[in-house]
C-alpha cells in the first residue's frame, strides 16, 4: 500500500493548528494548508489513514475554487510549491498535490450547510418532526428524497465534540444579520453551481457544507469546497428513494463503523485493509469524475 501522510512536521515553519484533517502553518501574510490522509468519522479521528485522500481533497477544492470565483472570492492563492515561502519549498515531495497557499481570513463561527436531498442526520431528524431546522417540509418524504428546493441549515462549529444544527434565525444571533444573509445566499449559489456541474458528470450532490471568513473587510469562501469529506456524492444512475444511496464519499466508512459495536468515542476501531482500500478508491473515483484528473496526473 502507498505511503500515507498522517501528519506533517516542517522544521522552521510555525504550525498554527493541527485539525481533524489539515495541518495549518503560518506563511507570513498568508497560511499554508496541508491536507493529510487523516480521516474522521463521528468527530473521531481514525488511527488509520486513507491513501491519497489529502491529494483528492486538495485538488477537488482547487477545482471548485476556480469554478465559483465569479460568485464569491475565495482564499486560494496557489498550490504550486514553487510559489510557497522558501521554508516549505524544501519539502516539495511531501507537499506536492496536497497543499495550498491561502489568504489569512478570519473564519465565521458557523458551518453553512445546504441540503438538496433528505439524508443522514437530516433524515433522522425529519422522522421526528417535519419542521427541519426551521424549514417546514412536506409530509411523507422518504429517505434520500429530493427536497422541493435546496434548504440552508447552518450549524455551530464546535472546537470539540459535535456541531449542533441551528436555524437561520439562531445563526443571526451568532453572526451579524447582514453577513448571515450574504453567506446564506452565497452558500445556495455555490451549491447550485456544483449541482449543475456534477449532474453533467452523472453525480448527485445531496448536501454539503461551506465555511466563510472575513479578509480585509471582505467575505471570502474558505476551507474546503464540495469535497467527499464535506459533501454526499451519489451516482445518479443508481439513485433510488427510500434507502441509503451508494456513495463516493466518507459515507462508506461511516456505514462500516455503524455496523460495529463501537460507541463513537475514542479510541477508534482499527480499520481493515479492505475498508481502507475501498475508501481510497471512492475518493480517487470522485476526483477523476469531477476534475478529469487522477492522483498520478497530479503527482507527475
Amino acid at each position: 500500500m502507498t505511503k500515507v501522510v498522517m501528519q506533517t512536521n516542517i522544521p522552521g515553519a510555525r504550525l498554527i493548528n493541527r485539525g481533524k484533517v489539515r495541518d495549518i502553518y503560518d506563511a507570513g501574510d498568508n497560511l499554508l494548508i496541508v491536507t493529510t490522509d487523516r480521516i474522521s468519522a463521528f468527530d473521531v479521528i481514525m488511527n488509520d489513514g486513507i491513501p491519497y485522500k489529502g491529494i483528492v481533497l486538495n485538488q477537488i477544492s482547487k477545482y471548485w475554487f476556480e469554478k465559483t470565483k465569479e460568485i464569491i472570492k475565495n482564499h486560494f492563492i496557489s498550490d504550486n510549491v514553487d510559489r510557497f515561502p522558501e521554508v516549505f519549498r524544501k519539502h516539495r515531495d511531501a507537499l506536492k498535490g496536497r497543499s495550498m497557499l491561502v489568504r489569512k481570513a478570519n473564519p465565521f463561527p458557523v458551518e453553512c450547510i445546504v441540503r438538496g436531498y433528505l439524508a443522514g442526520s437530516a433524515w433522522k431528524d425529519y422522522q421526528k418532526s417535519t419542521n427541519l431546522y426551521g424549514h417546514q417540509l412536506p409530509v411523507n418524504l422518504k429517505n434520500s428524497s429530493k427536497l422541493p428546493s435546496p434548504i440552508f441549515t447552518p450549524s455551530t462549529k464546535a472546537e470539540e465534540g459535535h456541531d449542533i444544527n441551528i436555524t437561520y434565525e439562531d445563526m443571526q444571533n451568532i453572526v451579524d444579520p447582514d453577513v448571515s444573509k450574504k453567506i446564506k445566499s452565497y452558500s445556495l449559489a455555490i451549491y447550485k453551481t456544483g449541482v449543475w456541474d456534477a449532474e453533467e458528470k452523472g453525480i448527485i450532490i445531496a448536501d454539503t457544507k461551506f465555511e466563510f471568513g472575513l479578509y480585509k473587510g471582505e467575505i471570502m469562501l474558505i476551507d474546503e469546497v464540495l469535497t467527499p469529506d464535506s459533501s454526499r456524492f451519489w451516482p445518479a444512475a443508481e439513485y433510488e428513494t427510500g434507502k441509503n444511496q451508494p456513495s463516493l464519499d466518507k459515507q462508506y466508512l461511516r456505514d462500516y463503523l455503524e455496523s460495529l459495536d463501537w460507541g463513537k468515542t475514542p479510541p477508534p476501531p482499527k480499520l481493515p485493509r479492505e475498508i481502507i482500500e475501498n475508501t481510497s478508491k471512492k475518493y480517487q473515483d470522485i476526483l477523476k469524475i469531477l476534475t478529469g484528473k487522477t492522483v498520478q496526473d497530479i503527482l507527475k
